[in-house]
């Protein structure tokens, strides 16, 4: 693996690692602050802090996963590790959240007083640290390009706004007596029809990925123009790049002049997938096959 992409994945790791150490500290918090202040909100945001913990352990090891070198089994690498252990996990935090917006929906165990005040410091606490983590982490995949982190990133900001509905729930609750305690169960519904959401997202982009879908339109664009920049490509016919966890595979079909011999075109085909190649780190490998230009033959 190349120094560059070396760097990739230890920038995503340092990222993902990050986003574990706070989401679980946050998620224990919120949920010892929800079962002793009786907040049916507080539970569902707990809920998503923890499955986010779960999400970024998935990740931390399937990018420990991915980085193994290709085999005799595995001839294009590991890196699809992460997408298959994403959809699982998406899964498992879709069911926990239908499970926690039942309970909230059921209005067993309503609150009988105004909850204590340190709960609204849980949720204003909250909001600020997933605003923070939102900033980091939307900056991080910046400079990588890694699309999993600008998604995580995403997420932690619909993350700060459903932990600012749960402080809105609260301090109704509080200041507006026991008689509003079904502001808090709504509070618990909005993050819940989030967290799904946010689910779901997470699911259809892994299921897309493993299912070999076309990269983003910009970034295949770039790889076009870079391609076309080398000496003695007339053409890019054919382009093709799917995302394999924070790489890319990209085929391409270049058009050269029809007289060239076959070591020249080969010595063209090489040269184009070097220059890819240390254009773009994210790159894992790039497959060239060679076409006649039809106004040269």
């Amino acid at each position: 693996m190349s120094v560059d992409r070396k760097l990739l994945y230890q920038q995503a790791t340092r990222a993902a690692m990050l986003g574990l150490v706070i989401n679980l500290a946050l998620g224990v918090t919120k949920l010892v602050g929800g079962v002793l202040g009786n907040s049916y909100a507080l539970v569902s945001d707990a809920v998503n802090s923890l499955g986010d913990s779960l999400s970024s352990v998935v990740v931390v090891f399937a990018l420990h996963f991915a980085q193994r070198p290709a085999d005799e089994q595995h001839p294009y690498g590991h890196t699809r590790a992460e997408a298959i252990a994403a959809s699982n996990v998406a899964l498992l935090i879709i069911i926990s959240a239908l499970w926690v917006g039942w309970q909230a929906l059921r209005g067993q165990d309503l609150l009988e007083g105004p909850p204590p005040i340190w709960t609204l410091w849980i949720a204003g606490a909250n909001v600020l640290v997933k605003e923070s983590l939102y900033r980091y982490k939307a900056r991080v995949g910046r400079q990588t390009g890694s699309a999993a982190l600008v998604a995580n990133a995403l997420d932690h900001r619909s993350d700060a706004f459903c932990s600012l509905a749960v402080l809105i729930g609260l301090a109704v609750v509080r200041w507006a007596g026991p008689e509003f305690a079904w502001v808090d169960q709504l509070a618990a519904v909005v993050v819940v029809l989030a967290i799904i959401a946010s689910g779901v997202r997470l699911y259809r982009d892994s299921a897309s990925e493993l299912m070999d879908l076309q990269a983003d339109e910009a970034f295949v664009s770039r790889i076009r123009q870079a391609a076309e920049e080398v000496p003695g490509v007339c053409a890019v016919e054919k382009l093709w790049v799917r995302k394999t966890g924070l790489e890319y595979l990209a085929d391409l079909h270049l058009e050269v002049d029809a007289r060239l011999t076959v070591d020249e075109g080969h010595r063209i085909g090489h040269a184009v997938k070097d220059h890819l190649m240390q254009e773009f780190c994210s790159l894992r490998d790039v497959l060239v096959h060679l076409e006649p230009f039809p106004h040269l033959r």
